[in-house]
Protein backbone atom coordinates (compact mmCIF):
# COMPACT_ATOMS: atom_id res chain seq x y z
CA UNK A 1 0.00 0.00 0.00
CA UNK A 2 1.31 3.44 -0.95
CA UNK A 3 2.55 5.54 1.98
CA UNK A 4 0.33 8.44 3.04
CA UNK A 5 2.47 11.43 2.07
CA UNK A 6 2.21 15.20 2.36
CA UNK A 7 0.70 15.28 -1.14
CA UNK A 8 -2.06 12.94 0.01
CA UNK A 9 -2.76 15.09 3.08
CA UNK A 10 -3.08 18.19 0.91
CA UNK A 11 -5.36 16.32 -1.50
CA UNK A 12 -7.54 15.01 1.34
CA UNK A 13 -7.97 18.46 2.85
CA UNK A 14 -8.69 19.89 -0.60
CA UNK A 15 -11.37 17.23 -1.10
CA UNK A 16 -13.01 18.18 2.20
CA UNK A 17 -12.97 21.92 1.51
CA UNK A 18 -14.31 21.38 -2.02
CA UNK A 19 -17.00 19.12 -0.60
CA UNK A 20 -18.16 22.01 1.57
CA UNK A 21 -18.08 24.30 -1.48
CA UNK A 22 -20.11 21.82 -3.53
CA UNK A 23 -22.64 21.26 -0.76
CA UNK A 24 -23.19 24.99 -0.17
CA UNK A 25 -23.04 25.82 -3.88
CA UNK A 26 -25.88 23.39 -4.57
CA UNK A 27 -27.88 24.54 -1.57
CA UNK A 28 -27.61 28.26 -2.38
CA UNK A 29 -27.75 27.92 -6.20
CA UNK A 30 -24.54 29.95 -6.48
CA UNK A 31 -23.79 30.63 -10.14
CA UNK A 32 -21.54 33.35 -11.55
CA UNK A 33 -23.13 33.09 -14.99
CA UNK A 34 -26.52 33.39 -13.33
CA UNK A 35 -25.27 36.45 -11.46
CA UNK A 36 -24.38 38.17 -14.74
CA UNK A 37 -27.70 37.10 -16.25
CA UNK A 38 -29.62 38.55 -13.30
CA UNK A 39 -27.92 41.92 -13.78
CA UNK A 40 -28.28 42.00 -17.57
CA UNK A 41 -31.83 40.67 -17.86
CA UNK A 42 -33.49 41.74 -14.61
CA UNK A 43 -31.27 44.38 -13.03
CA UNK A 44 -31.02 42.20 -9.91
CA UNK A 45 -27.67 42.24 -8.09
CA UNK A 46 -28.32 39.62 -5.41
CA UNK A 47 -26.24 36.78 -6.86
CA UNK A 48 -23.61 39.22 -8.10
CA UNK A 49 -23.36 40.35 -4.49
CA UNK A 50 -22.62 36.77 -3.43
CA UNK A 51 -19.81 36.55 -5.99
CA UNK A 52 -18.37 39.91 -4.98
CA UNK A 53 -18.59 39.10 -1.27
CA UNK A 54 -16.59 35.93 -1.97
CA UNK A 55 -13.98 38.03 -3.78
CA UNK A 56 -13.76 40.51 -0.91
CA UNK A 57 -13.35 37.79 1.72
CA UNK A 58 -10.78 35.97 -0.41
CA UNK A 59 -8.73 39.16 -0.79
CA UNK A 60 -8.75 39.79 2.97
CA UNK A 61 -7.80 36.21 3.78
CA UNK A 62 -5.13 35.75 1.11
CA UNK A 63 -3.45 39.08 1.82
CA UNK A 64 -3.46 38.34 5.56
CA UNK A 65 -1.76 34.99 4.94
CA UNK A 66 0.82 36.70 2.71
CA UNK A 67 1.54 39.53 5.14
CA UNK A 68 1.94 37.06 8.01
CA UNK A 69 4.45 35.10 5.94
CA UNK A 70 2.31 31.97 5.93
CA UNK A 71 1.71 31.74 2.17
CA UNK A 72 3.96 32.98 -0.62
CA UNK A 73 1.45 34.24 -3.17
CA UNK A 74 4.34 35.22 -5.46
CA UNK A 75 4.97 31.52 -6.07
CA UNK A 76 1.50 31.07 -7.59
CA UNK A 77 0.73 31.19 -11.32
CA UNK A 78 -1.19 34.45 -10.94
CA UNK A 79 1.73 36.74 -10.06
CA UNK A 80 4.11 35.88 -12.88
CA UNK A 81 6.10 38.88 -14.17
CA UNK A 82 4.86 37.94 -17.66
CA UNK A 83 1.64 39.81 -18.36
CA UNK A 84 0.03 37.78 -21.15
CA UNK A 85 -2.38 40.49 -22.23
CA UNK A 86 -3.94 38.74 -25.24
CA UNK A 87 -4.22 35.49 -23.30
CA UNK A 88 -6.11 37.06 -20.41
CA UNK A 89 -8.45 39.10 -22.60
CA UNK A 90 -9.11 36.63 -25.42
CA UNK A 91 -9.31 33.67 -23.05
CA UNK A 92 -11.63 35.54 -20.71
CA UNK A 93 -13.99 36.57 -23.50
CA UNK A 94 -14.09 33.03 -24.95
CA UNK A 95 -14.74 31.61 -21.50
CA UNK A 96 -17.54 34.11 -20.89
CA UNK A 97 -19.16 33.21 -24.21
CA UNK A 98 -18.73 29.50 -23.51
CA UNK A 99 -20.20 29.49 -20.02
CA UNK A 100 -23.28 31.32 -21.31
CA UNK A 101 -23.80 28.81 -24.12
CA UNK A 102 -23.26 25.92 -21.70
CA UNK A 103 -25.62 27.38 -19.08
CA UNK A 104 -22.92 27.67 -16.45
CA UNK A 105 -19.19 27.77 -15.75
CA UNK A 106 -17.02 24.81 -14.78
CA UNK A 107 -17.79 25.13 -11.09
CA UNK A 108 -21.54 25.26 -11.68
CA UNK A 109 -21.50 22.26 -14.01
CA UNK A 110 -19.56 20.20 -11.47
CA UNK A 111 -22.26 21.00 -8.92
CA UNK A 112 -24.95 20.07 -11.43
CA UNK A 113 -23.32 16.69 -12.00
CA UNK A 114 -23.72 16.02 -8.29
CA UNK A 115 -27.40 16.83 -8.67
CA UNK A 116 -27.87 14.29 -11.48
CA UNK A 117 -27.57 16.58 -14.52
CA UNK A 118 -26.24 14.55 -17.46
CA UNK A 119 -25.99 17.67 -19.61
CA UNK A 120 -23.42 18.98 -17.14
CA UNK A 121 -21.54 15.67 -17.32
CA UNK A 122 -21.19 16.06 -21.10
CA UNK A 123 -20.04 19.67 -20.65
CA UNK A 124 -17.41 18.71 -18.06
CA UNK A 125 -16.04 15.86 -20.17
CA UNK A 126 -15.68 18.05 -23.28
CA UNK A 127 -14.38 20.99 -21.23
CA UNK A 128 -11.78 18.80 -19.54
CA UNK A 129 -10.55 17.18 -22.75
CA UNK A 130 -10.29 20.58 -24.45
CA UNK A 131 -8.46 22.06 -21.46
CA UNK A 132 -5.97 19.18 -21.37
CA UNK A 133 -5.42 19.50 -25.12
CA UNK A 134 -4.75 23.21 -24.65
CA UNK A 135 -2.31 22.58 -21.81
CA UNK A 136 -0.38 19.64 -23.23
CA UNK A 137 -1.80 18.66 -26.60
CA UNK A 138 -2.29 20.05 -30.09
CA UNK A 139 -3.94 23.29 -28.98
CA UNK A 140 -0.91 24.04 -26.80
CA UNK A 141 0.87 25.05 -30.01
CA UNK A 142 -1.68 27.81 -30.55
CA UNK A 143 -1.38 28.93 -26.95
CA UNK A 144 2.41 28.97 -26.81
CA UNK A 145 3.29 30.19 -30.31
CA UNK A 146 0.54 32.71 -31.02
CA UNK A 147 -1.38 33.82 -27.96
CA UNK A 148 1.54 33.98 -25.52
CA UNK A 149 3.50 35.97 -28.09
CA UNK A 150 1.62 39.10 -26.96
CA UNK A 151 3.40 39.44 -23.63
CA UNK A 152 4.54 42.36 -21.49
CA UNK A 153 7.69 41.37 -19.59
CA UNK A 154 7.40 43.40 -16.38
CA UNK A 155 10.97 42.64 -15.33
CA UNK A 156 12.07 45.16 -17.94
CA UNK A 157 10.28 47.76 -15.81
CA UNK A 158 11.95 46.58 -12.61
CA UNK A 159 8.95 44.57 -11.40
CA UNK A 160 9.24 41.01 -10.11
CA UNK A 161 5.54 40.23 -10.27
CA UNK A 162 2.29 41.58 -11.71
CA UNK A 163 0.51 42.46 -8.49
CA UNK A 164 -1.23 45.80 -8.27
CA UNK A 165 0.76 46.46 -5.08
CA UNK A 166 4.13 46.03 -6.80
CA UNK A 167 3.06 48.23 -9.70
CA UNK A 168 1.85 51.02 -7.41
CA UNK A 169 4.92 50.67 -5.22
CA UNK A 170 7.18 51.14 -8.23
CA UNK A 171 5.08 54.06 -9.45
CA UNK A 172 5.37 55.77 -6.05
CA UNK A 173 9.03 54.69 -5.75
CA UNK A 174 8.50 53.01 -2.38
CA UNK A 175 11.22 50.84 -0.87
CA UNK A 176 8.70 48.83 1.15
CA UNK A 177 5.15 48.06 0.10
CA UNK A 178 3.92 46.39 3.31
CA UNK A 179 1.74 49.28 4.44
CA UNK A 180 0.61 49.93 0.89
CA UNK A 181 -0.49 46.30 0.65
CA UNK A 182 -2.50 46.58 3.87
CA UNK A 183 -4.21 49.80 2.82
CA UNK A 184 -4.90 48.93 -0.83
CA UNK A 185 -5.88 45.35 -0.05
CA UNK A 186 -8.31 46.52 2.62
CA UNK A 187 -9.80 49.20 0.37
CA UNK A 188 -10.33 46.87 -2.59
CA UNK A 189 -11.83 44.15 -0.40
CA UNK A 190 -14.07 46.70 1.30
CA UNK A 191 -15.22 47.90 -2.12
CA UNK A 192 -16.37 44.42 -3.16
CA UNK A 193 -18.04 43.74 0.18
CA UNK A 194 -19.75 47.14 0.19
CA UNK A 195 -21.08 46.52 -3.32
CA UNK A 196 -22.65 43.30 -2.07
CA UNK A 197 -24.32 44.67 1.04
CA UNK A 198 -25.59 47.90 -0.46
CA UNK A 199 -28.10 45.97 -2.59
CA UNK A 200 -31.35 44.92 -0.94
CA UNK A 201 -31.69 41.78 -3.08
CA UNK A 202 -28.44 40.52 -1.56
CA UNK A 203 -29.11 41.55 2.03
CA UNK A 204 -32.53 39.90 2.00
CA UNK A 205 -31.18 36.55 0.81
CA UNK A 206 -29.53 34.38 3.46
CA UNK A 207 -28.49 31.94 0.73
CA UNK A 208 -26.52 34.65 -1.08
CA UNK A 209 -24.79 35.73 2.12
CA UNK A 210 -23.91 32.13 3.02
CA UNK A 211 -22.63 31.46 -0.51
CA UNK A 212 -20.38 34.52 -0.49
CA UNK A 213 -18.92 33.82 2.95
CA UNK A 214 -18.36 30.09 2.42
CA UNK A 215 -16.90 30.34 -1.09
CA UNK A 216 -14.56 33.15 -0.07
CA UNK A 217 -13.48 31.16 2.98
CA UNK A 218 -12.94 28.01 0.87
CA UNK A 219 -10.53 29.89 -1.39
CA UNK A 220 -8.62 31.20 1.64
CA UNK A 221 -8.53 27.67 3.08
CA UNK A 222 -7.13 26.39 -0.23
CA UNK A 223 -4.31 28.95 -0.06
CA UNK A 224 -3.53 27.90 3.52
CA UNK A 225 -3.60 24.17 2.74
CA UNK A 226 -1.34 24.37 -0.31
CA UNK A 227 0.76 27.38 0.66
CA UNK A 228 1.43 26.52 4.30
CA UNK A 229 0.50 22.95 5.17
CA UNK A 230 1.74 21.78 1.77
CA UNK A 231 5.22 23.20 2.14
CA UNK A 232 7.00 19.97 3.00
CA UNK A 233 10.76 19.77 2.42
CA UNK A 234 10.43 16.54 0.43
CA UNK A 235 7.00 16.92 -1.22
CA UNK A 236 6.42 20.67 -1.72
CA UNK A 237 3.14 21.82 -3.24
CA UNK A 238 2.74 24.91 -5.41
CA UNK A 239 0.56 27.46 -3.57
CA UNK A 240 -2.83 27.54 -5.24
CA UNK A 241 -6.40 28.47 -4.49
CA UNK A 242 -9.42 26.94 -6.16
CA UNK A 243 -9.75 26.60 -9.92
CA UNK A 244 -11.71 24.19 -12.10
CA UNK A 245 -10.54 24.28 -15.73
CA UNK A 246 -7.04 22.82 -15.79
CA UNK A 247 -7.85 20.56 -12.81
CA UNK A 248 -10.86 19.14 -14.68
CA UNK A 249 -8.59 18.11 -17.56
CA UNK A 250 -6.09 16.63 -15.10
CA UNK A 251 -8.90 14.74 -13.36
CA UNK A 252 -9.97 13.05 -16.59
CA UNK A 253 -6.35 12.10 -17.28
CA UNK A 254 -5.98 10.82 -13.70
CA UNK A 255 -9.05 8.62 -13.94
CA UNK A 256 -7.86 7.15 -17.25
CA UNK A 257 -4.31 6.44 -16.01
CA UNK A 258 -5.13 5.76 -12.34
CA UNK A 259 -2.64 2.96 -11.69
CA UNK A 260 0.26 5.07 -12.91
CA UNK A 261 -0.95 8.49 -11.82
CA UNK A 262 -0.81 10.49 -8.61
CA UNK A 263 -3.62 12.55 -7.17
CA UNK A 264 -3.04 16.23 -6.46
CA UNK A 265 -4.90 19.11 -4.86
CA UNK A 266 -6.69 20.23 -8.04
CA UNK A 267 -7.96 16.74 -8.86
CA UNK A 268 -9.20 16.28 -5.29
CA UNK A 269 -11.04 19.60 -5.48
CA UNK A 270 -12.87 18.59 -8.67
CA UNK A 271 -13.96 15.28 -7.14
CA UNK A 272 -14.88 16.94 -3.86
CA UNK A 273 -17.15 19.44 -5.61
CA UNK A 274 -19.17 16.64 -7.19
CA UNK A 275 -19.43 14.59 -3.99
CA UNK A 276 -20.39 17.60 -1.85
CA UNK A 277 -23.12 18.56 -4.30
CA UNK A 278 -24.31 14.96 -4.49
CA UNK A 279 -24.61 14.75 -0.70
CA UNK A 280 -26.79 17.86 -0.61
CA UNK A 281 -28.94 16.56 -3.48
CA UNK A 282 -29.54 13.27 -1.64
CA UNK A 283 -30.18 14.93 1.72
CA UNK A 284 -32.60 17.46 0.22
CA UNK A 285 -34.27 14.93 -2.08
CA UNK A 286 -33.43 17.15 -5.05
CA UNK A 287 -31.39 14.61 -7.04
CA UNK A 288 -32.89 14.44 -10.53
CA UNK A 289 -31.63 12.94 -13.78
CA UNK A 290 -31.77 15.64 -16.46
CA UNK A 291 -30.88 15.26 -20.15
CA UNK A 292 -30.83 17.40 -23.28
CA UNK A 293 -34.29 18.35 -24.52
CA UNK A 294 -33.29 18.82 -28.18
CA UNK A 295 -30.37 18.86 -30.62
CA UNK A 296 -29.98 22.63 -30.52
CA UNK A 297 -29.49 22.59 -26.75
CA UNK A 298 -26.87 19.86 -27.04
CA UNK A 299 -24.93 21.73 -29.74
CA UNK A 300 -24.97 24.89 -27.66
CA UNK A 301 -23.61 23.06 -24.61
CA UNK A 302 -20.88 21.33 -26.64
CA UNK A 303 -19.69 24.55 -28.25
CA UNK A 304 -19.78 26.26 -24.88
CA UNK A 305 -17.74 23.48 -23.29
CA UNK A 306 -15.02 23.74 -25.96
CA UNK A 307 -14.83 27.52 -25.57
CA UNK A 308 -14.61 27.21 -21.78
CA UNK A 309 -11.88 24.57 -21.94
CA UNK A 310 -9.78 26.56 -24.41
CA UNK A 311 -10.55 30.01 -23.03
CA UNK A 312 -10.18 28.96 -19.41
CA UNK A 313 -6.62 27.73 -19.97
CA UNK A 314 -5.72 30.86 -21.93
CA UNK A 315 -7.04 33.14 -19.20
CA UNK A 316 -5.35 31.07 -16.44
CA UNK A 317 -8.65 30.35 -14.74
CA UNK A 318 -12.42 30.58 -14.61
CA UNK A 319 -14.96 32.62 -12.68
CA UNK A 320 -13.54 31.10 -9.48
CA UNK A 321 -9.95 30.43 -10.61
CA UNK A 322 -9.37 34.00 -11.78
CA UNK A 323 -12.57 35.64 -10.54
CA UNK A 324 -11.99 34.81 -6.86
CA UNK A 325 -8.64 33.01 -6.40
CA UNK A 326 -6.68 35.18 -8.82
CA UNK A 327 -8.36 38.36 -7.60
CA UNK A 328 -7.32 37.49 -4.04
CA UNK A 329 -3.68 37.92 -5.11
CA UNK A 330 -4.45 41.40 -6.52
CA UNK A 331 -2.90 40.35 -9.84
CA UNK A 332 -3.38 42.73 -12.77
CA UNK A 333 -3.94 39.77 -15.11
CA UNK A 334 -6.76 38.51 -12.90
CA UNK A 335 -8.53 41.87 -13.16
CA UNK A 336 -8.21 41.72 -16.94
CA UNK A 337 -9.44 38.11 -17.09
CA UNK A 338 -12.41 38.72 -14.79
CA UNK A 339 -13.51 41.82 -16.71
CA UNK A 340 -13.19 39.89 -19.99
CA UNK A 341 -15.21 36.94 -18.68
CA UNK A 342 -18.03 39.23 -17.56
CA UNK A 343 -17.93 41.11 -20.86
CA UNK A 344 -17.99 37.92 -22.96
CA UNK A 345 -20.91 36.51 -21.00
CA UNK A 346 -22.91 39.75 -21.02
CA UNK A 347 -22.32 40.22 -24.76
CA UNK A 348 -23.54 36.68 -25.50
CA UNK A 349 -26.69 37.20 -23.45
CA UNK A 350 -27.51 40.42 -25.25
CA UNK A 351 -26.88 38.87 -28.67
CA UNK A 352 -29.17 35.96 -27.79
CA UNK A 353 -31.87 38.39 -26.72
CA UNK A 354 -31.69 40.43 -29.91
CA UNK A 355 -31.70 37.30 -32.08
CA UNK A 356 -34.91 36.25 -30.33
CA UNK A 357 -36.19 39.70 -31.30
CA UNK A 358 -35.73 38.58 -34.93
CA UNK A 359 -32.54 40.48 -35.65
CA UNK A 360 -29.78 38.96 -37.76
CA UNK A 361 -26.56 37.91 -36.01
CA UNK A 362 -24.44 40.87 -37.19
CA UNK A 363 -27.15 43.37 -36.31
CA UNK A 364 -27.63 41.71 -32.94
CA UNK A 365 -23.87 41.78 -32.31
CA UNK A 366 -23.58 45.44 -33.32
CA UNK A 367 -26.50 46.46 -31.16
CA UNK A 368 -25.20 44.47 -28.20
CA UNK A 369 -21.71 45.97 -28.44
CA UNK A 370 -23.22 49.44 -28.58
CA UNK A 371 -25.33 48.77 -25.49
CA UNK A 372 -22.36 47.48 -23.51
CA UNK A 373 -19.66 49.90 -24.66
CA UNK A 374 -21.79 52.99 -25.29
CA UNK A 375 -24.65 52.66 -22.78
CA UNK A 376 -25.41 56.39 -22.83
CA UNK A 377 -26.59 56.10 -26.43
CA UNK A 378 -29.34 53.71 -25.35
CA UNK A 379 -30.33 56.08 -22.57
CA UNK A 380 -30.43 59.00 -25.00
CA UNK A 381 -32.83 57.18 -27.33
Amino acid sequence: MEEFSNLHLVALLGFIVAGIFGFVGNKTHFCSMGAISDVINMGSKGRMGAWFLAIGIAILGAQFLFIQGLVDLNASIYLSPNLYILSYVLGGILFGVGMTLAAGCGQRNLIRIGGGNLKALVVILVLGITAYTTMRGLLALVRLNWVYAVNADLTSQGLHDQSLISYMGALLKLESTEWLRKIIGLLIAAGFITYAFKHKEFRNSLDNIIAGVVIGACVVAAWYITGYLGQDDFDPVTPQGMSFIGPTGNTISYLMTFTGAQINFGIAVVLGMIIGSFLYAIMSNSFRIETFSNRSEMVSHLVGAVLMGFGGVLSFGCTIGQGVTGMSTLAIGSVMALASIIFGSALTMKVQYHILDEKGFMEALSTSLSELLLPWRKQAT
